[in-house]
């Protein structure tokens, strides 16, 4: 896959005394290389596609495009959902708190179109996700394929019933009723391992960490939220933007002792 990068283009205004942009900068994915790709700003043709990344190519309208190969980031940003995704702030978080990494074995239960257990598959050595939904199981099936990760496996089965991995690292919750897998849990993953618990309603999380608390194999660490807030800077405009991403989940973080 491809990715095209409109060139942003400013101009200087005397009459208002200022810069006013002309093209804003706009991203567009190219899945087929093997024919012309059309845009409202003109026509790039496949033999300019197939130029290095870093080149710049100009469409059929005169428009200036950068071509680049997409990385893992553009290529998971379009995966098919069925259900919303935990978002990268969540994702990152967990890493880091979690230090899970290229020996990690992680199991992930609430699978949904399989948009944790991908990003995780990425970066570790074997994950394991499990969902009951059958409609989940092949979204999740199907994202996999294409991002053509062979480390990472999807099993339509509840943690409720018991986890098949044994001497896990980390464990992810994203379900309605996390407290009831906490003796599944107990049995998996190892001990030093993290279980984290992404749950929207404080009440969950509330019932969750009431529960895990009454189990002398965990300890428990902490519950957050996180707010991302970006900003716009331009010149010398440097101020918060209006839109951002406000609350998401709670995230808890347990560990097996």
């Amino acid at each position: 896959m491809k990715l095209l990068i409109l060139k942003p283009k400013k101009e200087f205004v005397k009459e208002l005394n200022k810069e006013i942009s002309l093209i804003k900068m706009k991203k567009f994915y190219v899945d087929d290389l093997t024919k012309d790709f059309s845009t409202q700003y003109g026509v790039v043709t496949k033999a300019d596609l197939k130029k290095k990344s870093g080149s710049v190519v100009k469409s059929s309208m005169g428009k200036e495009f950068i071509v680049m190969n997409a990385d893992f980031l553009d290529e998971y940003k379009r995966i098919k959902r069925t259900s919303q995704i935990m978002t990268l702030k969540d994702i990152g978080y967990i890493i880091a708190q979690t230090g899970v990494n290229k020996n990690s074995k992680i199991v992930d239960a609430g699978t949904g179109c399989g948009g944790n257990a991908i990003y995780l598959a990425h970066l570790c050595k074997e994950v394991v996700s499990y969902d009951i939904n059958p409609e989940n199981v092949k979204v999740a099936k199907e994202n996999i394929k294409k991002l053509g990760l062979k480390n990472v496996k999807i099993k339509e089965k509840s943690v409720f019933a018991g986890i098949d991995e044994k001497d896990v690292d980390l464990i992810v919750l994203d379900l309605a009723a996390p407290w009831n897998a906490i003796k599944s849990v107990e049995k998996s993953l190892r001990v030093g391992g993290y279980v984290v618990i992404y749950s929207p309603q404080i009440t969950q999380t509330t019932d969750f960490v009431n529960a895990i608390k009454s189990n002398k194999n965990f300890i428990y660490e902490k519950t957050i939220e996180l707010m991302e807030r970006s900003w716009k800077i331009d010149g010398r405009i440097a101020r918060p933007r209006s839109e951002g991403i406000g609350h998401t989940a709670f995230l808890s973080f347990v560990r097996r002792v």
